[in-house]
């Protein structure tokens, strides 16, 4: 055993060794904040932005992506979560700067280098920022916009709605996935390279015929498949145990399995339906791809809306997959903010994939 003198006497042998000192030579930080960024109130955006609400609207609708009685109830909403108190040392950055930078970014997917000569934040700032403004308005806006059906009637007002405008009955929803493009995580080697050749992580839906998500699901890793990653869903496993609380048969038109419709890459089950393979098609089954097709679209087009709307969709994005998570919840429920509240002017009928009713061919939307 060791004394407690031996020890005393290793201490003071380390210390004058310099072992204990902190080293003399540590940079001096040259300022606290640039000159230009202190001075936030004069140069933001936000000035700016005031004359052009009045001037001209159209241009603050593009710029924010909604107008300006739409940000004044998300101001509201979202302010209790990421108000921040003033200090002896500096003012706080408003919870109107900070939402203004959090959707600019989201609608542009500008860097935080290039944000901060917009917004005058630091883009160490606009890190910490964004992510938490993002999880502030999921939070704010979930219950309400985001709200999954617990009941067997809402499952069927879900359904009438596919019936009446693409005339597929006892639907559901449409399931899809996106890969969210990432910069590759830290010592995580292939586990978010995907298949497409980038890394990502999945983003799934389930979208109703109004084009506005009823349920969505992020996080999992791009390497696994849309079908392989559905399995991972809260919404799946509660699919699977039977706990939906969807309608039963004798509730259904023509006593039918109530479905929901997906692709090729989800596994075919008794309340998920796919198209049958191209190969020996007869006249029935191409009828039923047809009408398939038609209620699916309404994912696609969703998804698509979803990535022309908010820009981030088409850059990589450089941050933690826990981060990414929140940013991608984000524009989920802000899409379906906006396809209540702002349907029209968020999605022009020439955005969406539509149907020529003449010959049966299909339009592309503009978001491709």
């Amino acid at each position: 055993m060791i004394s407690s003198k031996q020890v005393a006497a290793a201490v003071i042998i380390l210390d004058e060794c310099g072992v204990f000192r902190r080293k003399k030579n540590r940079k001096k930080r040259e300022m606290w904040a640039k000159n230009w960024l202190l001075s936030r109130d004069r140069f933001t955006h936000l000035n700016l932005l005031n004359f052009i609400r009045n001037d001209r609207p159209d241009d603050y609708k593009n710029y924010f992506r909604m107008s300006d009685e739409n940000f004044r109830y998300l101001l509201a909403k979202v302010k209790p979560f990421i108000v921040k108190q003033d200090t002896v040392m500096r003012n706080a950055i408003t919870p109107e700067a900070r939402i203004a930078a959090t959707l600019r970014f989201l609608a542009t997917g500008w860097s935080f280098e290039d944000l901060k000569f917009a917004t005058i934040i630091s883009p160490q700032a606009l890190g910490k920022i964004i992510p938490e403004t993002c999880k502030a308005i999921y939070k704010a806006l979930k219950d309400e916009y985001l709200k999954f059906p617990t009941s067997s009637v809402e499952w069927q007002n879900i359904a009438k709605d596919f019936e009446s405008m693409w005339n597929f009955p006892n639907c559901g929803g449409a399931l899809d996935g996106r890969h969210v493009a990432i910069v590759k995580p830290a010592n995580e080697g292939s586990y978010y390279f995907n298949y497409k050749g980038y890394h990502s992580v999945v983003l799934l839906g389930l979208v109703d015929a109004n084009l506005t998500f009823i349920m969505a699901d992020v996080g999992c890793n791009g390497r696994v498949s849309d079908g392989g990653g559905i399995e991972e869903t809260t919404f799946y496993r509660t699919l699977k145990n039977g706990a939906l609380a969807l309608p039963k048969n004798d509730d259904t038109v023509g006593n039918m399995n109530f479905v929901f419709v997906a692709d090729e890459a989800f596994a075919l089950r008794e309340n998920i339906l796919k198209p049958f393979p191209c190969k020996d098609l007869t006249h029935e089954k191409q009828i039923f791809n047809y009408r398939l097709s038609r209620a699916r679209r309404c994912a696609e087009n969703a998804f698509g809306v979803l990535a022309a709307r908010f820009r981030i969709f088409h850059t990589t994005i450089n941050m933690q997959p826990l981060k990414v998570n929140d940013i991608v919840m984000a524009c989920v429920v802000l899409h379906n903010f906006l396809r209540r509240n702002h349907g029209t002017q968020y999605t022009p009928g020439s955005m969406l994939d539509r149907e020529d009713l003449e010959d049966t061919d299909v339009v592309e939307g503009d978001w491709r």
